[in-house]
């Protein structure tokens, strides 16, 4: 009876890092995203105003390195969290359920 109990604390502990890293994965992309829009509609809008085409060629640079290394680095960080995900949301899943217990208490 204690080893079902202990393998369905293990399953549900499965399913909430599962959870977290999800959505952690899923804001990490939405930032992203945000990035790229916010970043190219600046460049648009400001384009017209950029009077000399070598300024014109360093912004377009600039703006193409943000993106790029912004990009792969959160796209590093989500597969390190994928290899980490039961260190680091297992350490988060217990200190919140300490701190529930504590608030129980």
């Amino acid at each position: 009876m204690k080893a079902l109990s202990k393998g369905r604390e293990m399953s549900d502990l499965n399913q909430r890092i599962e959870a977290m890293y999800r959505s952690d994965v899923r804001g990490a992309w939405l930032l992203v995203v945000l990035l790229w829009i916010t970043l190219l509609f600046v460049l648009f809008m400001t384009w017209p105003y950029i009077p000399n085409s070598g300024i014109r060629v360093a912004v377009v640079v600039a703006a193409a390195a943000v993106l790029i290394f912004n990009t792969a680095a959160i796209r590093a960080m989500v597969k390190h969290y994928a290899e980490d995900k039961h260190f680091i949301y297992g350490l988060d899943i217990q200190h919140l359920d300490a701190a529930k217990r504590e608030k129980n208490l």
